[in-house]
């Protein structure tokens, strides 16, 4: 599912909507802001590391968010920010279900649902060589489009009620 909408319309929320209402509704739903993981950590956060793979690892070795999505639903926001390098990765890890952590060398076998989102034009970002085409096909099965609140008026006094509930709660 690729989910595509300005910043503050509610795209996490759809995405965890989606995770809530799926068989996978027990297993892990993670969030992740592509745009907010500096780009040299982003391949260690996201396919985890084995013991002693680089100078400063833990000694355990990490799991990766591959792995703690397991069963689960990974929610990539921000994908447009995604580097190209990792882009290729990503797009191997969705073609063969599996990942090789850093370090390692024995393929691991992972099961997830991937829900990406973003406020840009991907179909721009892949004509200007800074979105891979392949992956951008891959992500865009079921494209979900929400519109600004601007655009949904109806929508402001049930959102400012429910506020309201929630904050009178508190």
């Amino acid at each position: 599912v690729m989910i595509y909408g300005a910043s503050g319309t509610g795209k996490e929320v759809m995405a965890n909507h989606i995770h809530a209402n799926s068989n996978r509704h027990n297993a892990p739903f993670i969030p992740i802001n592509c745009a907010a993981i500096p780009s040299e950590l982003m391949e260690s956060e996201f396919f985890g590391y084995e013991r002693g793979s680089f100078t400063g690892a833990n000694d355990k070795g990490k799991l990766g968010l591959f792995d703690i999505t397991s069963n689960g639903t990974l929610f990539l926001d921000e994908i447009g920010e995604l580097p190209l390098r990792l882009q290729s990765k990503l797009l191997q890890v969705i073609q063969e279900k599996q990942i090789v952590k850093l370090g390692g060398i024995k393929p691991v076998s992972i099961d997830f649902r991937l829900v990406a989102a973003t406020n840009q034009d991907l179909e721009a970002l892949v004509e200007k060589k800074r979105f891979r085409s392949d992956l951008f096909f891959r992500l865009n099965v079921l494209p979900l489009w929400i519109p600004p609140l601007r655009e949904r008026s109806e929508e402001i006094v049930p959102l400012c009620l429910s506020i309201l509930e929630e904050m009178n709660a508190k």
